[in-house]
């Protein structure tokens, strides 16, 4: 078999294990928080789950529109985050896959559900016999709104991301360099 074909399936199967692990977390402790919380808060909760998943979304079309030109000679003075960004564009599809594709959709998945428990928190708030068209309206209007601030929020973030992609990736870049360098971790690939 290829060489390119096993590495990308290797890395499709990382990034399926890596999904489940991290859509189980994320739903776990926004399933605990919003059983715990007013809807209010948990509408809150909701809100900040949908501005992750365009953040990452808005990263990930930014890694593939950013050029690699200008961070060498920045690269080669050692400037703080240059080679990191470096690293980010030339693995720009695995860096897109993680940010737009794991980040991204878990967001959208677990925002729907926590939305869903958001609704129910709001329909309590009704008497029983008004209950059932009290949850249909409100989990109308929500689902709605949460989608059209989701698929808004995208299109402004690839709008911001193709616009300003080389100062998102230096900026990325740099918060990686001094994540790495102060909890000794390694989030990208080493050059060999």
């Amino acid at each position: 078999m290829n060489l390119k074909v096993k590495r990308s399936i290797k890395f499709s199967v990382i990034i399926a294990v890596i999904t489940f692990v991290l859509a189980a977390i994320f739903s776990v402790i926004s399933t605990s928080i919003l059983g715990q919380v007013m809807w209010i808060v948990g509408l809150g909760v909701v809100f900040l789950i949908v501005c992750i998943g365009i953040f990452f979304d808005m990263l990930g079309v930014a890694s593939t529109a950013a050029s690699e030109a200008p961070f060498h000679a920045m690269a080669a003075e050692k400037v703080s985050g240059a080679k990191e960004a470096v690293v980010i564009i030339r693995n720009a599809d695995k860096f897109a896959s993680f940010c737009n594709d794991v980040i991204g959709d878990i967001s959208g998945i677990v925002s729907g559900t926590a939305s869903a428990v958001v609704v129910l928190e709001i329909a309590e708030l009704f008497q029983s016999q008004d209950q059932i068209y009290a949850q249909i309206i409100v989990s109308v209007l929500l689902t709605s709104f949460v989608a059209a601030f989701t698929v808004g929020g995208k299109a402004l973030g690839k709008f911001f991301a193709i616009q300003s992609s080389t100062k998102i990736i230096f900026t990325t870049g740099k918060c990686i360099a001094f994540i790495e360098r102060k909890f000794k971790l390694n989030i990208l690939p080493k050059n060999k």
